[in-house]
């Protein structure tokens, strides 16, 4: 019967994409095509509404195939016409639709940071890129410093997409990990945490400077999966019985909101050890989430 229910997910989500993509694409279209801001303005609003219909689709699909045990935790000040930065941890693929079931319609659309590479993905490239979810491409030192030329590119590639977000309410997604957490990535990178990857800041502080004063808040998500990591396939058979999701909303101290991170070595510091500090303390509530669920078991 999972076989049967992965089927039935994956033709619902599929189908999902194909009709929603459909009607995302033509209005960009039309967004691309008319000049005249105030119409861009409406048409973009109708992409969220389109792209929010999206997601609330998928939560949908789930309902019906799924035999979830949902425990989510947000706080009541959530606002669906605000600006919030939104940071997780980041475990499976599973972890987007996670995010996006709990906080659909509670706060606007979610945009995640994405590599440069993805936007070659098939329809969801193309769709993502519509929806001006911002692309990042980081270069490593061994290649800036044989191509000094694009020292600050990546930057201001972040700082352009962020822009966009100005003119209509946007939660900005970014898990700071920068990649899935495994038991290998773990062990490789010696990270001083138990349940998490090392913390990447640089992105997080680009948006700050990009758009720093509109944002009301970070919103600090803790995903756990107490019966262990799902992979994809494992989620559309409806085998991930438990998900337990924490939000937090925090405040967002004014010295950071601002600042040169590439070139001020205190900011860039300051940053650092503001981002280990929530890490230190997502760690610790991983770690009694753990402890719980161990202790449940026990019983």
């Amino acid at each position: 019967m999972s076989i049967v229910t992965g089927i039935v997910a994956s033709l619902l989500l599929f189908s999902n994409i194909l009709i929603s993509c459909v009607f995302l694409f033509f209005f960009t279209l039309l967004k691309i095509l008319i000049p005249f801001k105030p119409a861009r303005r409406k048409l973009t609003a109708i992409l969220v509404f389109i792209a929010n219909r999206w997601v609330s689709n998928n939560s949908l699909w789930m309902r019906l195939t799924q035999r979830m045990d949902w425990e989510i935790q947000l706080p009541e000040s959530l606002d669906p016409k605000g600006w919030y930065f939104v940071i997780s941890n980041h475990q499976s693929w599973v972890d987007i639709m996670v995010l996006q079931h709990c906080l659909n319609g509670r706060i606007p659309l979610l945009k995640f940071f994405l590599k440069q590479e993805l936007i070659k993905v098939p329809i969801m490239g193309a769709a993502w890129w519509a929806l001006d979810f911002p692309f990042m491409k980081r270069y490593s030192k061994a290649y800036l410093e044989k191509h000094p030329e694009m020292q600050g590119k990546d930057i201001e590639t972040t700082r352009k997409a962020c822009e966009k977000f100005r003119d209509i309410p946007t939660s900005v997604m970014n898990f700071l990990e920068g990649t899935r957490f495994t038991t290998e990535k773990h062990q490789q990178q010696q990270s001083p945490f138990q349940y998490l990857l090392k913390p990447k800041a640089g992105g997080m502080a680009f948006a700050f400077n990009a758009m720093g004063d509109q944002f009301r808040s970070i919103l600090d998500v803790t995903i756990h999966y107490p019966e262990g990591i799902p992979t994809y396939w494992e989620f559309l058979q409806g085998k991930m019985k438990q998900c337990h999701v924490i939000v937090e909303e925090k405040p967002i101290p004014d010295h950071l909101r601002h600042g040169d991170y590439e070139n001020d070595p205190e900011y860039r510091l300051a940053f650092q050890e503001w981002v280990q500090a929530l890490w230190y303390e997502k760690d610790q509530m991983l770690k009694r989430l753990a402890q719980q669920n161990l202790s449940h078991l026990n019983r």
